[in-house]
């Protein structure tokens, strides 16, 4: 496997843990909006992500996997109901809606992903260290 090869596999990691960040940020940020109705609230939304798996080319062997990000989707979880008549949101029988994101989860999905973003760019830090030794190995 080259360097090239290990540099476009952090990458593409990097980029799909940017993506998975972005929705965490989208989540917490909407963690507390109120709705007048279940259809206005929102939903929590969750990246899916995909193996792809690459061939170098006339090999049998594996190049290695990149993370493709598929599509971001809504959670299928109900949202939540509270009974507020005073609040200005509150429907006929005074019910407000509240999204369905749970912060706890989203601030450890958070964590999981900056920790694994923070672990690509060490890889791509080792790579480029590991490719400065070799190009001194040409010098002596």
């Amino acid at each position: 496997m080259s360097f090239r090869d290990i540099a476009n596999i952090a990458g593409s990691a990097m980029n799909a843990q940017s993506v998975r960040l972005n929705t965490v940020a989208s989540n917490l940020a909407n963690a507390d909006t109120a709705a007048s109705s279940e259809a206005e609230a929102y939903r929590a939304r969750k990246p899916v992500f995909a193996a792809v798996f690459e061939r170098n080319a006339g090999d049998e062997a594996l190049a290695g996997a990149k993370v493709q990000v598929l599509d971001v989707v809504q959670s299928t979880e109900p949202v939540r109901e509270s009974y507020e008549p005073d609040n200005p949101l509150a429907n006929a029988e005074g019910v407000v809606f509240y999204p369905n994101v749970n912060s706890v989860a989203e601030m450890t999905d958070m964590m999981a992903a900056s920790r694994a973003f923070e672990t690509n760019v060490e890889v791509m830090s080792r790579i480029k260290s590991m490719q400065t030794a070799l190009l001194r190995l040409g010098e002596e």
